[in-house]
């Protein structure tokens, strides 16, 4: 008899005293390491994660965490938990971003037939591709190639260790920009 009732015990949910409430574990978010894990998860997830690096990114350029998460509408320390392996406490308290990070940022890359969604766990890999796409945006709104030169025979290496060459073929860039490839929402939004 007592047996059953420490099993009983064991399964029941928690309950806060004060409130009186019954709580339910929360199935705990896992951070994704693979474009393949980072794919399977619902969408709102995904949202979530693709804010997360967003919001280490303003802490890098200079913003607090707490700015930076509202900006975002992001509890902070939901932002705290997740990218924890990115950020690092000062002795005041406050929150800084390391230098570099390993968080997975799904990014598009231009190829020939369009955008490819690109996983990429390396921040100076991100920060790369984001000079990039600058470069790619001025030479479309101005004409001028002299940024794009920088990036001939330039790659950048996903999460899996996979390379994928940065498009600087001008014919190429024209075509896909005349085509709508390069709108505003497919860049910082879903690629298609």
């Amino acid at each position: 008899m007592k047996r059953a009732k420490s099993q009983n015990k064991q399964a029941r949910p928690k309950v806060d005293r004060k409130r009186g409430i019954r709580r339910l574990r929360k199935k705990t978010f896992v951070a994704p390491r693979t474009l393949e894990q980072y794919s399977a998860m619902a969408e709102h997830n995904q949202d979530l994660w693709d804010d997360i690096g967003q919001i280490v990114t303003e802490v890098k350029n200079g913003r607090s965490l707490r700015q930076a998460s509202r900006k975002f509408d992001r509890d902070p320390r939901i932002v705290q938990r997740l990218a924890r392996p990115a950020l690092r406490k000062l002795r005041n308290g406050r929150w800084a971003a390391k230098n570099r990070d390993k968080l997975l940022r799904v990014l598009p890359v231009p190829i020939s037939q369009g955008l490819r969604e690109v996983g990429i766990s390396d921040s100076r890999q991100a920060t790369l591709l984001g000079k990039y796409w600058s470069a790619v945006e001025v030479y479309l709104r101005t004409g001028h190639a002299s940024a794009l030169e920088k990036f001939v025979g330039a790659h950048i290496v996903d999460a899996s260790g996979k390379r994928h060459p940065l498009l600087t073929n001008l014919q190429e860039l024209d075509r896909l920009g005349s085509a709508g490839a390069f709108s505003f929402e497919t860049l910082y939004g879903k690629a298609s």
